[in-house]
Order: structure tokens, then sequence, then C-alpha cells
């Protein structure tokens, strides 16, 4: 991951989410032998965004921090929404190993724990870091450092043997800039180039089911130094060295925004027979913009068959490393964002819904189209569809691109946030449907330069 920043942070019956995955997978399937594509998914196929992703065949996870799993709003907003978890420092050489040869995993277990009991997977990260290193690893010899670094993943990786899907076997150790050359560090400078490789064989004698991962930060779009990387795992592949997948960190702002190569880079790692992984997502801003960038990623994420999966760096903005910047999909109140209304929808997702029964209180589906464009606008509907039980009202939430503008709307009433990209849509006539209807709204907009899609979010039944 990302290092710590300076001075230190970093009512109706509700089947539990794993059992939720499993009558996704199905329903998922079932829907795929029929042909049929949602595009902002069904609340009678999939709930949180472990339960969208593991339809696609995808995790998403997030980073765990083992001190807040006390708090209730944390703890409940964490196991309802995640298959997948990251300890985000509990792990770290200096966390594990602080004393040579002295382990401690107390925290470390804590995490891995909840996960295992809430049925999720665990990341470990990381093994072999230049950063949060105690003092004792940096004034040894190489050969002691050799032996050091290989007892620390020998201890860890046995400790954890067969609770771990990934391993971030070796983070960070290119510089960025234009050199593509490696990041001094104490593995670096003692035992050079081939410490990597070092590390990734002794993992592999270690446990031979977890997938071993390279970590790195701007290496999501082509450039000199996800080169360096690709060169890497382009030679290790030739000569057999056991890596399996890259993490790229996706850390995103308005200074290093989501490349427009993005789904390009993370196909051509693909390509070289590995997997890829969205390890430590975060994207600074908010409203539309923020919801349209995640969409961005979790698409791509999609389009590359071997892209396995994605990790957002954190849960809520009030425990982000980067917090200023609210960059993740629930707020300091553990209110959904608009991103995350977006990531669930690009995940075929709906946060509408409820268990199928009656009373006019089942499920819905929104599915948009383009039905026609020229120059400077296009129109787009909206297709309602209750689920398994009628509805009597809905709403559905659709936010466009600045500076793109909606200027009609009609078969629903909208409402806009102040930003006026985002309107929430309610019917007029047209709310009542019985199981299995559908009805539909439309709009027209102006585009004003802009090219983006827009997002249609996820329908909410009543």
């Amino acid at each position: 991951m990302a290092q710590i920043p300076p001075g230190g942070a970093t009512a109706r019956t509700h089947l539990p989410a794993r059992a939720r995955r499993a009558m996704s997978l199905v329903t998922a399937g079932v829907l795929a032998a029929a042909g049929v594509v949602a595009l902002a998914g069904s609340a009678e196929a999939v709930g949180a965004l472990g339960d969208a992703a593991a339809a696609k065949g995808r995790y998403f996870g997030t980073a765990v921090a083992a001190n807040h799993l006390g708090e209730a709003a944390y703890a409940s907003t964490l196991d309802a929404q995640f298959d997948s978890v990251t300890p985000e420092n509990e792990m770290k050489w200096d966390a594990l190993e602080s004393t040579r040869n002295s382990f401690n995993f107390t925290a470390a277990d804590q995490i891995v724990s909840h996960a295992q009991s809430k049925g999720m997977k665990v990341r470990g990260h990381t093994l072999v870091w230049h950063s949060q290193l105690p003092g004792w690893v940096s004034g040894l010899s190489a050969t002691d450092l050799r032996s050091a670094m290989t007892n620390h993943i020998t201890q860890v990786m046995t400790h954890y043997k067969g609770k771990i899907h990934s391993w971030d076997v070796v983070n960070e150790a290119f510089q960025d800039g234009s050199s593509g050359a490696r990041r001094s560090s104490p593995f670096q400078d003692k035992l050079g180039n081939g410490f990597i490789e070092e590390a990734f064989r002794t993992a592999r004698t270690v446990d031979a089911d977890a997938k071993l991962c390279y970590n790195d930060y701007n290496t999501d779009g082509q450039n000199a130094k996800s080169n360096a990387v690709y060169d890497m795992v382009k030679d290790f592949k030739q000569r057999g060295v056991p890596i399996d997948c890259v993490g790229f960190q996706s850390h995103f702002n308005s200074n290093s925004p989501v490349p427009s190569d993005f789904q390009a880079n993370l196909q051509r790692f693909a390509d070289l027979g590995v997997d890829v992984q969205i390890t430590e997502l975060d994207i600074e801003g908010s409203g539309s913009a923020q919801a349209a960038n995640y969409t961005k990623v979790v698409n791509a994420c999609l389009a590359v068959t071997r892209c396995k999966g994605m990790t957002v760096w954190g849960i809520t903005d009030k425990y982000s490393w980067r917090s200023s910047g609210t960059p993740l999909l629930f707020d300091g109140d553990y209110n959904k964002k608009p991103a995350y209304d977006a990531v669930l929808a690009a995940l075929g997702g709906s946060t509408g819904g409820g268990d199928g029964g009656g009373g006019g209180t089942g499920a819905c589906t929104a599915t948009y189209t383009q039905t026609s464009t020229w120059n400077g606008g296009y129109n787009g509907q909206v297709t309602v569809k209750a689920g398994t039980s009628g509805i009597t009202a809905w709403t559905v939430p659709v936010t466009v691109t600045s500076p793109q503008k909606v200027s009609t709307v009609w078969n629903g009433a909208a409402t806009w946030d102040a930003s006026g990209t985002v309107m929430t849509v309610k019917p007029t006539w047209n709310g009542t449907l019985a199981a299995g209807a559908s009805t539909s709204f439309g709009f027209t907009v102006s585009t004003n330069g802009g090219t983006a899609a827009p997002v249609v979010g996820a329908c909410t039944a009543s």
C-alpha cells in the first residue's frame, strides 16, 4: 500500500451475505444462459458489493484496520458489503516482527478470524517492502539480510497457510519517474535485482496454492515504471519464476486521474499469463465526477478476463489515509455516496428491493438504453421493471458528467442535487407495477462537448 501519511492515519428477513452470494451466482447463470444482460442490475440477483462482484466472477474487498473492528458501524458495513479483506498495516514487517525472529500475529489474526467467520477471502499485504521496516533489518549484512528475508516470508506464510488467497510478496520495488530503475532499499542495495526473484521462489516453497503477486502504484497506465514492471513479469514468466498476479494500487486524484489506457494496461499484463488485481483503489473527489471515475475502473476490470477483483483502500472516508480528499464509497457517517451507487450499478447490482414478499415492496431493476443521438446531444431511456412481486413506487438516480446537462425529462419527475449532475427520478403516473411488469422514463441530454455515458444507479422499490 501507499504508506501511512505523516502523523499517523492511515422489519424483513435478511439473508446472510454468503447465502445471497450463492443465490446470485445461480441467478447470474440463468440470466446468462437466456442471453439477458441488465445494465443496472437486479436486486433479485445481487445485493451488496461483494455479492454483485461474485456474480461477475470477481471479488470486491476493502482494507481493514483491526482497531476499528470494535466500532459497530464499521464492522456492520464491512460484513454487509465486502467479500475480501486486506489488513491495512497489521501484516507489514514492523507489525509482525519488530524484533528479529519474534513474531506477533495478534492484530493480523483478529482480521483474518473476522473475515473467516463471515466467509470472506483475505489478501496478504505485504511480505517484502522498503517501508515500515523495523530498524534491525537495515543494519544487517547481505548474508544476514537474505536469511532474515527468507525466514520472515517462511514464518508469516506458514502461519497463514490456507487462509490467504493472494500475497503481495514484494511491494513498490521500482522508482517513480522516467528511469524505470529499482528503488533504493536495504533489499535492493545489499541483495541486488535478484531479491525479488528470491522472494517469489521462497514464497512458492512455503505455499503452493496462494497466488503470488507483485504490487505497485503509479503503474495503472503505460509509462516507464509500468514498463519496467512489465519487463520483469515477462522475464519471470519466461524463466519459470513463480509469479501469479500483479497488483495495481490505483490511487487516483485530479493530478493523477484514471489513465485513458487503464484497461489496455491491465490487459497487456494479463496477456503475459498472470492475473491482475486492483489492490488499493481510492479516488479523491465527490458527486458525479467521483462516481464516473469509479465506474471507469470497475468497467475496466470487468472487461479484462484475468482481472480477478478489486479492493478499495478503506471503508469510510473518516479513516482513509487521504481523508481530506473523501476518496471512498462511504462518507464519514457510513452513508453510501454516489460513487457507491455507481460501483454497484457497474457490477450489475441494485440497492433496491427486499425479500420478494408481497404488499408492493418487491425488487426492481433499472436498465439504460441510448435511443437516439445527434451532434450536441442524445436521448436516453431507462426501463424500470418490477421483480417477482408487485411494487407501488420506484426511484432511480441518473448521473451525467459535467459539462453535460439534462434538458428534458418525460414519464418521470426529477429532482437535482446541488451539483446539477445527479437527478433522482420518481414516477408520475407509472409507479404501480405488477410482478414482472415494466415501464420507462426518458430524458434529453445536451452534451456541451462531453462524451461520457450517463451512470444509472440502483433502482429502489417500495
